[in-house]
């Protein structure tokens, strides 16, 4: 298989791959996404978008290396929520308040997740932790195999 096809499978595995696990972990396991976990899922939409470009648009290796890029987009979203999660900074967006500091008419819809607090870790790595490894890892590879020319 030739390093663009590697690279449009790739594309389109990693980001559905992501996915799939935050869904798993919010419909079968109850881990509901905080804003910061949403803004890392979006860019794994626009890589899955540019996966299925390039299996019929070309340039191919223009689109897989978008799709590569939003991928690690998403992964560096990803070390920003890790390092509000570990404290190492303060996160910008209201989910990482203290608890009261919110309207009750906030929280009467849906349950209040929080940007800073982990709610599971492996390894001591929260889930966005492994979306940052596992992302930059993906998405690096997918670009370099776009870029591979033999």
């Amino acid at each position: 298989m030739s390093g663009i096809a590697q690279a449009r499978v790739l594309a389109l595995l990693v980001p559905a791959a992501l996915l799939a696990g935050a869904y798993v972990s919010q419909y079968v396991f109850g881990l509901y996404p905080c804003e910061m976990c949403w803004w890392q899922r979006y860019p794994h939409f626009a890589a899955l978008g540019f996966a299925l470009v390039s299996f019929v648009a070309v340039p191919r290796r223009v689109w897989a290396a978008l799709a590569g890029l939003a991928v690690m987009t998403s992964g560096l979203i990803g070390a920003f929520h890790a390092g509000v999660e570990y404290g190492w900074w303060q996160g910008i967006t209201g989910c990482a308040a203290a608890p009261g500091s919110v309207d009750v008419l906030d929280i009467s819809a849906a349950p209040l997740i929080r940007c800073d607090v982990a709610p599971w870790t492996l390894l001591g790595i929260s889930l966005a932790g492994w979306n940052f490894l596992v992302s930059t890892i993906g998405g690096g590879a997918i670009v370099a195999l776009a870029a591979y020319r033999k």
